[in-house]
């Protein structure tokens, strides 16, 4: 019977991480789509020939060519059936996408409609143009998000916002003091606490008073975790430190925060401009080693991730696919080689200068560059994967 049991297990196991994995290369193919697009769209809109529009990396599996109205596959990495026409491929690697287009390393000088023929404008629309589409992607996904309910945390202060509304309210532990009588309990953030002694929880500020007129006896606290309802013994702090409280927990009220479908997309915007400034912020602690590399994740942390999320359920995953969007626009736009931030320095340059940049230099520049991404990515994978 153990036997049959560990054989069971093992094999729920295997189908979580399938279906993990599932879920993570559809959320990724997902922003890359969005992100590629946007350079294809502006592109084609800008007169330019886009070669071939990929989701994943060589080598191709096939690709489609649309002549005339009709559909025609090129299988593998033959030759496509019209020059003029662009390929629309699937690749084998699903980890990421590109767009080819005619004359993007300054190639092709004597086509009129390769990348460097192009006005200064259209080249610039089309180099950000992915960075803006995964940002207008962010913004629909909150928006949408925010139509249905968002999750959403109010402090003992925090007024709702006009036109909203928060349902499903749980009081919620967010956060428990290291090694304060909550987190010495077992207690978690995250937990949402049912009840408290005798008292059936439903309303934050009552639990607060209930904590203070009672600091220095013990408390039992019946929480919810996942599925799981769970009972510790707090041993409360009649004098406790500054900024600790007594049982060494923040509470917030935790709900679902709407807005009617005609205000969704204002909050949404607002909620949007708020992340990009938070992941920038964050993103100028890393390059200024306010904080180690050991909080960046790379594709298996990120996997990890969207399996925990997923477990949440469906609206924590639309979060999770908005907020990572916009850490991939703002990696994006980073003035960095063979990132379209770093290709929008050069385009800027040469405006500048008001002559073409040195083709081989600066097919040398970004060659290092990804040649330095690809060693970063490998370096954070090995991270995820060893824990150091």
């Amino acid at each position: 019977m153990q036997f049959i049991g560990n054989y069971l297990g093992r094999q729920i196991y295997y189908i979580i991480m399938i279906i993990t994995i599932l879920i993570f290369l559809v959320i990724l193919g997902l922003l890359v789509f969005v992100h590629e697009f946007g350079h294809f769209y502006a592109a084609t809109k800008s007169g330019m020939k886009v070669e071939e529009f990929g989701f994943g990396f060589p080598p191709r599996m096939f690709g489609i060519q649309i002549i005339d109205g009709k559909w025609n596959i090129v299988w593998g990495h033959k030759p496509p059936l019209d020059d003029s026409k662009t390929v629309y491929s699937i690749n084998w690697i699903p980890l990421g996408g590109f767009v080819r287009i005619l004359g993007e390393n300054n190639e092709n000088v004597d086509d009129p409609r390769s990348f460097v023929n192009a006005s200064f404008w259209g080249r610039f629309i089309t180099l950000i143009a992915g960075v803006t589409m995964n940002v207008v992607l962010a913004w629909f996904l909150i928006s949408i998000g925010y139509m249905t309910g968002l999750p959403a945390a109010l402090s003992l202060n925090d007024k709702l916002p006009a036109h909203s509304s928060l349902t499903d309210v749980r009081v919620t532990i967010v956060e428990t003091v290291p090694s304060g009588p909550a987190d010495t309990a077992g207690i978690k953030p995250g937990d949402s606490l049912v009840r408290l002694d005798s008292l059936e929880v439903s309303d934050l500020i009552v639990v607060h008073d209930y904590i203070q007129q009672n600091a220095g006896k013990d408390f039992t606290f019946v929480v919810k975790r996942g599925s799981e309802q769970k009972e510790f013994i707090v041993h409360s702090r009649a004098n406790p430190g500054p900024n600790e409280g007594s049982t060494g927990i923040v509470l917030d009220s935790v709900g679902r925060l709407s807005f009617p479908w005609y205000w969704a997309p204002v909050e949404g915007l607002k909620t949007t401009i708020a992340q990009i400034k938070n992941i920038t912020v964050g993103l100028y602690d890393l390059i200024t080693a306010k904080i180690g590399l050991g909080a960046v994740g790379g594709p298996v942390k990120i996997a990890q991730l969207t399996g925990e999320v997923a477990d949440l359920g469906f609206i924590y995953l639309l979060q999770f696919a908005a907020f990572l969007s916009l850490n991939l626009a703002i990696l994006n736009i980073l003035p960095f080689p063979a990132l379209d931030g770093g290709r929008v320095v050069f385009l800027i340059i040469e405006k500048i200068r008001g002559k073409r940049n040195n083709q081989k230099f600066e097919q040398i520049v970004n060659t290092a560059g990804f040649v330095c991404l690809l060693l970063l990515m490998a370096a954070v994978t090995a991270k995820d994967i060893f824990g150091k």
